[in-house]
């Protein structure tokens, strides 16, 4: 039985690639937005986007106050996510509160003892709740933010219970077509074990910034990842090479591939306009998921965004591997009376 709650605790923590698999509480970094995972998952600078705090907390601001979203996303092996975002406004002095919560149910699995005897069934699922605030420094064009998470995560009779915070710094000028970030997320603590064995909280320092082309309706997104970590590349064993006498040589990889495996691109067209399409590329998903001799298009994912006066629906297609694809799905509702 511990054989197969440890088997799924794995399945639970590597389903998204995250640096090896080294932490627990992975399914803070599978994003949930559609939006966001059509631009390649991890673009921290959508500031009219009320799921955006869930993943940098300097990106609150009063653009988004009444503003309401729910997401799903159907991942890998019928694995689900689903995240609620809320924005609200308390006053133009104190500014706005950000809440959200995300759920990930990994489904039903067969239970068995050590003779492999089925016992019946077990579920597990993840959850955390999130509240944020971020404050605009006075006189300049920065902005700070802050999350608390609480965390719970299941897997049979085992719960672990978390608590992490998510830290951000954020420069916009209205006068000036950029933006640039940089967060720290997950810094934090595991509570509560699943078996005695603590284990760490997946910290990652990111770097982001996006520019709004001035003649061509285009927005561009640029992200950093896994700043805390140099080396995130892991050898693809469908890149290795086998001599005449069968000895297997590892990929090597060398010092340019690992800098790509940091960056995620997107772009985004029509940014302002009632209908948008999406385009991103994650390197280092690309690289980790790649086979030998097919084109899988691993990496890459697009979308689009349809505005309906007070809702929008943004829809998300991400590519991980020919026998297995991504569909994120958004609607964001402004519960303002401005319009």
């Amino acid at each position: 039985m511990k054989y197969i709650i440890r088997l799924i605790f794995l399945v639970s923590f590597v389903s998204y690639s995250q640096v090896g698999g080294e932490s627990v509480y992975n399914f803070l970094n599978v994003p949930t937005s559609a939006r966001q995972a059509a631009l390649g998952g991890k673009v921290i600078t959508l500031l009219d986007d009320v799921n955006q705090p869930l993943w940098n907390p300097s990106a609150i601001n009063l653009e988004i106050d009444n503003q309401f979203a729910v997401n799903y996303l159907n991942f890998l092996t019928d694995i689900s996510y689903a995240s609620v975002s809320y924005a609200h406004m308390i006053n133009r002095n104190f500014g706005t509160i950000h809440a959200g919560i995300t759920y990930a149910n990994f489904g039903e699995f067969i239970e068995a003892d050590q003779d492999g005897v089925e016992t019946g069934t077990f579920k597990a699922y993840d959850m955390a709740l999130s509240v944020g605030y971020a404050y605009q420094l006075p006189f300049s064009n920065f902005s700070v933010g802050v999350n608390a998470k609480l965390i719970n995560s299941v897997i049979q009779d085992y719960s672990s219970f978390g608590v992490v915070a998510d830290v951000g710094l954020l420069y916009e000028n209205d006068n000036r077509p950029y933006v640039f970030t940089l967060a720290v997320r997950n810094i934090g603590y595991q509570i509560t074990t699943f078996d005695g064995t603590q284990e760490k909280v997946p910290l990652e320092v990111l770097f982001g910034a996006s520019y709004r082309l001035e003649n061509v309706p285009v927005r561009w997104y640029l992200t950093v990842d896994n700043l805390q970590k140099w080396n995130v590349a892991e050898p693809n064993p469908s890149n290795s090479t086998t001599d005449l006498d069968g000895t297997l040589t590892p990929e090597e990889i060398s010092f340019f591939d690992n800098t790509m495996r940091h960056m995620v691109i997107g772009a985004e067209f029509f940014p302002e306009g009632l209908f948008n399409i999406r385009l991103g590329y994650n390197f280092r998903r690309a690289k980790e998921l790649q086979l030998t001799d097919i084109r899988t298009f691993a990496g890459f994912s697009a979308g689009f965004g349809v505005q309906m006066r007070r809702l929008k629906l943004n829809y998300a297609f991400t590519q991980y591997h020919p026998a297995e694809n991504t569909s994120t799905f958004s609607l964001q509702i402004d519960l303002s009376s401005r319009r």
